[in-house]
């Protein structure tokens, strides 16, 4: 059996500003939000042109501090263009709505019914109004450990299946879920659509 070639080490995109990753994620169509050596996918960390923490500097740096907020802004600044969620192996990714109509949807979308006992609570209880992570936690797990793991599993688990999304609000700072059909009507309820 061959080795794998290493991949060549990406060179930046240049991205300084929310506008520059929003093109960046339109020219790749899907990119991880950090560098994964497991992952073959482009990644908006080593696109991002801004410089690092510095030694002895206080909070996060630029590059660490644009990226993060990015993933949550891009989907709420660009809601028709851009979407934040799970790829298969639960890594957060972002990708174009194109993207997800055409190629990822249809990859990994799985009906609700065929999801676990522990991701079906948390989804009936997204059906009736979306709800933050401590909130669903609280309300499915308590405070039992193993109840708390089964939850951040299935919560991870409904994203994978496109069952529920991140709300988009900007106004919204805590991560409030709701179902995906909720926030991509053409996509989720009718199956594939389309997107332009």
């Amino acid at each position: 059996m061959a080795a794998k070639a290493s991949r060549p080490k990406p060179r930046k995109a240049g991205v300084k500003t929310l506008e520059q990753a929003q093109a960046f994620v339109r020219a790749v169509g899907k990119c991880a939000i950090f560098a994964d050596k497991k992952q073959d996918l482009p990644n908006l960390w080593d696109a991002v042109d801004l410089p690092e923490k510095a030694p002895g500097e206080k909070g996060w740096g630029q590059k660490i501090g644009a990226v993060w907020s990015w993933k949550n802004l891009l989907p709420a600044t660009y809601p028709d263009e851009i979407f934040y969620g799970k790829d298969k192996g639960g890594r957060a990714v972002l990708m174009t709505l194109a993207h997800l109509a055409e190629e990822h949807y249809p990859k990994f979308h799985r009906p609700v019914e065929q999801c676990s006992v522990m991701a079906r609570k948390i989804y009936a209880l997204v059906k009736v109004e979306p709800m933050t992570t401590t909130a669903l936690r609280n309300a499915v797990a308590g405070k039992d450990k193993a109840l708390r793991a089964a939850f951040a599993k299935a919560l991870v688990e409904l994203q994978v299946t496109l069952n529920i999304v991140r709300s988009n609000a900007p106004e919204i700072e805590a991560d409030t879920w709701l179902r995906f059909a909720e926030l991509y009507p053409k996509i989720g309820a009718y199956g594939v659509a389309r997107v332009s």
